[in-house]
């Protein structure tokens, strides 16, 4: 039998709440995180869509300077979650060498990127920092949680557009049931509020253009929905072998019973129009979780 996965950490910066307790009551309040973004460079590129949902606090707020400077906003995000999730679990005495990390992004560090390239064109390049590379790399987040947390089970990065959080939680999975952890911190961050993602995006007609409503213009299933809102932030949660979890007494939130990872191979941002990609993907999960359509309560 495959061994039960549990989830015994919880952590979050979002624009909602920069931490699991604010964001939740805020969520439930039914709080918006999208306003309008309040930087100079949204009049100087006369970029088309002026609002995103930026991050409450922060990870400056958190993280000292040092921390801050070495890491992306997509890093930083990622530690400032890892580490609450961290505390959250109350987890102390771990083989090292038996924790893992999954965390994910979507595009990475792009700020960096950008930044650099600027500084490139503007002053040479002997003004470029060095620890670039590492910093706009996407397993930068990875990477950073895996040093802070001193995890040398692995550090795995899925970069899967929207579904690489999700793919994440995956991942982990398979390393605890496989054998190859018993810890695993898994998450994913996003730091993507810049001129250039925002014009490429808006370009492409996917973003919402209410300017001058923006804490009701992300309305997915709305027949009046008009695009999605660019966020930011990162989540995070610790796996742990349901085994290695009740040893240590720990608090378990819930089992995360199956998963799945399917493709449609249809249209590089369409959906297969029969939905065969997500069913397929749904069927298997239930399998691997060894459960019917009728235990499930909510979706």
């Amino acid at each position: 039998m495959a061994r039960k996965v549990v989830i015994t950490g919880l952590g979050a910066t979002t624009p909602i709440g920069g931490d699991v307790p604010t964001m939740w009551a805020n969520a439930l309040k039914g709080v918006s995180g999208a306003r309008t973004i309040e930087a100079d460079w949204v009049a100087e590129f006369e970029l088309p869509v002026t609002f995103a949902a930026q991050v409450s606090t922060p990870a400056s707020e958190v993280l000292t300077r040092v921390e801050a400077k070495r890491m992306d906003p997509s890093t930083q995000f990622a530690v400032v979650a890892a580490r609450e999730a961290w505390r959250d679990s109350g987890i102390q005495d771990v083989d090292h060498d038996r924790l893992a990390v999954a965390f994910a992004t979507g595009i990475g560090g792009v700020w960096t990127l950008l930044d650099a390239w600027d500084t490139l064109k503007a002053k040479g390049p002997r003004r470029v920092l060095p620890m670039t590379v590492p910093m706009l790399m996407p397993n930068g987040p990875a990477a950073a949680v895996s040093l802070d947390l001193g995890a040398r089970a692995g550090a795995h990065t899925p970069v899967s557009a929207c579904a690489s959080g999700t793919e994440a939680l995956h991942q982990g999975l398979e390393l605890i049931r496989s054998g190859k952890a018993d810890v695993v911190m898994c998450g994913g961050a996003e730091a993507a509020i810049h001129p250039m993602p925002i014009a490429a995006f808006a370009s492409m007609q996917a973003l919402s253009r209410r300017n001058d409503d923006p804490e009701h213009a992300s309305r997915p299933y709305d027949v009046d929905r008009d695009g999605f809102v660019m966020g930011e932030g990162a989540g995070a949660l610790l796996l742990e072998a349901e085994e290695h979890a009740l040893a240590r007494g720990a608090r378990i939130y819930g089992e995360l019973a199956g998963t799945s990872v399917t493709a449609d191979a249809y249209h590089i941002t369409a959906p297969d129009p029969e939905g065969l990609g997500a069913t397929r993907a749904l069927k298997a999960a239930l399998f691997d979780a060894r459960a019917q359509a009728s235990d499930v309560v909510h979706v």
